[in-house]
């Protein structure tokens, strides 16, 4: 029985047979123990990495005072630059706030004002295509009848006229007032002039065209003539190798003649 004074009590045989040398123990205890008592530097770890491993005893010890020193004199805490704190939720409102108020706001306009435009913009249109489209009718009016307003006409009424010799009508619009006149038979000796209505409601009556027809209306086998102007109708009866104005008792047989013709 052997003792062993590390571990001061007594080692049986069986473990003194597989004991290895003292030479090996005593080295690997001190490589232990100088391992265990210092930190090696970061080169040391490197090259305890790739393989280079320093198992010299007096290495080591070097390695082992310089951990001593460094570990007694005093150092200095390590400053680290502290970040801001984070900002509060009311903190980043005020900032967003901030921010978009220094933006431009864009005015916003009602739809009323759209609406508005839109018929303004109809209105001027429709002006427009007035005053294009009363251009045109006064424009095609005067190549038609010129100024004064002034239609002619031919037809056999019966005075003194025949097929080979019709008498000749003209109707005026002189100063908004109708006046026809008759040539008869197409002999200026017999001429007859008669005053038609007169024009109101308008600054340009005087520029209404006026135009004729003949055909009997009270059924006296005679042609009577019919002034048309706007869309209005004026009778005049054939009466007595002339025309007339018809009287207010004949006036229901007339509007029904004229609605047969479909003048009304």
């Amino acid at each position: 029985m052997s003792y062993s004074e590390s571990e001061g009590r007594i080692t049986p045989p069986s473990a003194l047979r597989y004991r290895p040398s003292g030479s090996s123990i005593s080295h690997k205890e001190k490589g232990s123990a100088i391992r265990r008592a210092s930190r090696p530097r970061s080169a040391d770890v490197t090259s305890a990495e790739d393989g280079d491993v320093v198992t010299e005893p007096h290495k080591l010890r070097g390695a082992t005072q310089s951990t001593s020193k460094r570990s007694t004199t005093p150092t200095s805490p390590p400053t680290h630059k502290t970040a801001p704190p984070p900002a509060r939720p009311q903190e980043r409102e005020k900032s967003t706030q901030a921010g978009v108020s220094h933006q431009p706001e864009q005015r916003r306009h009602h739809p009323l004002l759209y609406i508005g435009i839109g018929m303004l913009a109809m209105l001027a249109l429709w002006t427009i295509l007035l005053v294009a489209v009363n251009w045109v009718g006064t424009t095609w009016d005067d190549l038609h009848y010129g100024r004064p307003r002034t239609f002619q006409i031919d037809a056999v009424v019966g005075h003194n006229d025949s097929a080979a010799n019709p008498s000749h009508f003209m109707a005026v619009n002189l100063h908004s007032r109708i006046e026809i006149i008759e040539i008869a038979g197409n002999d200026p000796a017999h001429t007859r002039m008669y005053v038609g209505p007169q024009l109101y409601g308008s600054s340009n009556n005087d520029l209404v065209p006026v135009t004729l027809s003949f055909t009997d209306v009270n059924g006296d086998n005679k042609p009577d003539m019919i002034i048309s102007f706007q869309n209005s109708r004026a009778v005049f009866l054939n009466d007595q190798g002339g025309f007339r104005a018809a009287r207010p008792d004949e006036q229901p047989q007339i509007q029904q003649a004229l609605q047969h013709l479909g003048m009304m």
